[in-house]
């Protein structure tokens, strides 16, 4: 799971270096980070990004608290004191040196344009709230394991930003280029503000990069920080796909969905925590949970109707920033660790808690031998392209890949995957199920393939509205209205694919029974080739408008007549 905030250039830069710095705890006045960390029993910060060469920074190195007062406090050179003090012996006006230690234009001219300067973003990965609690209160190889598949999540998913998505502009975004080099400062924090375990990282991503200028020498501009922003659930959900595939890889489990909230997405929690284990780390759920309850209320006083998924959403943030604890002290890991291992033991008892990665094993073995940890990869595209349709109508490529990794994390249930796999169903769903929305005016340059709109025309089930057991009705999400039409669409290719193989396993025998005996082995041995993984081309046996027929026919006879209407019909989106 991936969150974003800005590091700016009046307080929050500071809020990051005296607070995010020194493991969202308060700081001591007067004491140095370094010290404060080291008597805190905190683990350093450390350098990622392929960066870090121009800055004369090496990866993994110590994050200190000067560099980073420099570079997200003041926009210049991490090594500019020394820089800075070069110059001046060499009879450098001082205004000049420090000019020469900026990075890009400097902060007082961005100011001066009554602008507040974006020095850079927090990205924070954090894992599931089951792999959290089996962190927490498993054994140190169990610790090693998840600490080091969070490690490997994260560089994977910065290399991912790196590669495909950074970006520098220039002259009003007029000029672009690529720029695969962040300048990243990693900061490793274990618990929340409640004390309880939150395994996550805080990876603070500077708002300046390097390009060629247009004399052949290196420039400093400032991230696309805009395209970065539009990427982050597909960065998220590379993060999750890629730590949790490791981690049940190497300890032997799986995953099971568990819905958080009504509506929404499960998440693929490791199978064998319990929900109870699991409330217990999320100590802020509840409260959240009730706040949202009194914010719901007020709406409906307001305004006079239930609020939108959107509204909800709205609700759900601020019900969040309400019951936010203020910071804390923060304790070194060896005294949490104790302390986590007790509070859960008096609540769950000694022998739940000794037996916990036996019983996620037990629990993981049951769901290897059931489950076929197979990718049908027609079937995937289409899923993705109907439920990404559903929820959005119109799409982006990103939109795509980032379904496609959570139709593996489902499918696979933790299960290793051929890398690539997601990139090759997302460029399927885009080929077959999509079409291009985006037009090109006349005389300009095409845009590249990840900047432009598809479309697709997957019939749309009508709203219906549930009551629940307890808490007021709502309106079905729009992700509930794309299962069900993702499910419908498949269920119809799945049918066309067996009258497929029917008509084909006849014809076949037909003409087996009048071939030579001599050949009749061979092909049959032809005709049963196994198709594990993918079956590429099974349902083109149709015609685009047969397909298209028994896709409708079977959208008609799977649902409710007041619950489904044409493609031609499209609702409005909420």
């Amino acid at each position: 799971m991936l969150s974003v905030a800005k590091i700016q250039r009046r307080n929050a830069w500071r809020y990051y270096i005296r607070g995010v710095a020194f493991g969202d705890g308060r700081r001591p006045v007067g004491r140095s980070l370094k010290d404060a960390q080291e008597l805190a029993g905190l683990p350093p910060g450390r350098w990622l990004g392929r960066g870090l060469r121009a800055l004369g920074l090496t990866e993994d190195a110590e994050v200190s608290e000067r560099q980073l007062e420099l570079l997200f406090g003041e926009g210049r050179h991490p090594d500019a004191d020394r820089i800075e003090r070069g110059l001046l012996d060499n009879g450098v006006d001082a205004a000049t040196a420090r000019r020469l230690t900026v990075l890009g234009q400097p902060i007082e001219e961005i100011e001066a344009r009554k602008q507040t300067p974006l020095l850079g973003m927090d990205f924070t990965f954090r894992p599931q709230a089951s792999l959290v609690v089996l962190w927490a209160l498993g054994d140190v190889t169990v610790r090693r394991v998840i600490e080091r598949a969070h490690e490997r999540a994260v560089d994977s998913a910065l290399r991912w930003l790196e590669d495909e998505v950074a970006e520098t502009r220039w002259a009003s975004g007029r000029g672009r280029a690529k720029t695969p080099a962040l300048v990243v400062a990693a900061f490793r924090h274990i618990d929340n503000r409640d004390g309880l375990p939150l395994l996550h990282e805080h990876c603070l991503i500077l708002n300046r990069v390097q390009r060629l200028g247009a004399d052949g020498e290196p420039v400093w501009g400032t991230l696309d920080t805009y395209r970065l922003y539009q990427n982050v659930v597909a960065a998220g959900t590379l993060y999750t796909l890629v730590m949790t595939t490791e981690v049940c890889e190497t300890l032997g489990l799986a995953t099971v969905p568990r819905e958080v909230t009504p509506g929404l997405r499960p998440v693929m929690e490791i199978a064998g925590v319990s929900e109870d284990l699991i409330n217990w780390s999320a100590s802020r759920r509840q409260r959240i949970e009730d706040a949202l309850e009194v914010l719901t209320d007020q709406y409906v006083k307001d305004h006079g109707h239930l609020p939108s998924e959107r509204g909800r959403n709205g609700l759900g943030w601020w019900a969040a920033q309400e019951t936010r604890p203020a910071k804390k002290k923060p304790k070194p890991l060896a005294q949490l660790l104790a302390w986590w291992r007790a509070s859960a033991i008096l609540r769950f008892g000694q022998q739940l808690i000794d037996s916990l990665l036996d019983r996620c094993r037990e629990a993981g073995a049951v769901i290897r031998a059931r489950v076929e940890f197979t990718v049908d990869v027609a079937l995937a595209a289409v899923d993705v392209a109907a439920v990404v349709f559903t929820v959005r109508e119109k799409f982006s490529r990103r939109h795509i890949l980032a379904e496609a990794r959570r139709h593996l994390l489902e499918t696979l249930r933790g299960s290793e995957f051929t890398r690539g796999l997601d990139d090759y169903i997302a460029h399927r769903a885009l080929l077959r199920y999509s079409r291009r929305h985006t037009v090109t005016k006349p005389g300009r340059e095409a845009p590249a393939a990840d900047r432009m709109t598809y479309t697709a025309d997957f019939p749309v089930p009508h709203r219906w509205w549930i009551a629940p057991a307890q808490g007021p009705p709502r309106e079905c999400s729009r992700y509930e209205r794309a299962r069900v039409a993702s499910l419908a669409v498949q269920n119809a290719i799945r049918d066309a694919r067996i009258r497929a193989d029917t008509a084909t396993a006849t014809e076949a025998t037909t003409s087996a029974s009048s071939a030579p005996a001599d050949h009749r082995d061979l092909e049959g041995e032809t005709a049963s080739a196994p198709h594990a993984v993918d079956h590429p081309g099974r349902d083109a046996a149709l015609t685009p408008a047969q397909r298209a027929a028994a896709i409708r026919a079977h959208q008609q006879a799977a649902m409710p007549q007041e619950y489904w209407r044409a493609a031609r019909r499209t609702p409005r989106r909420g």
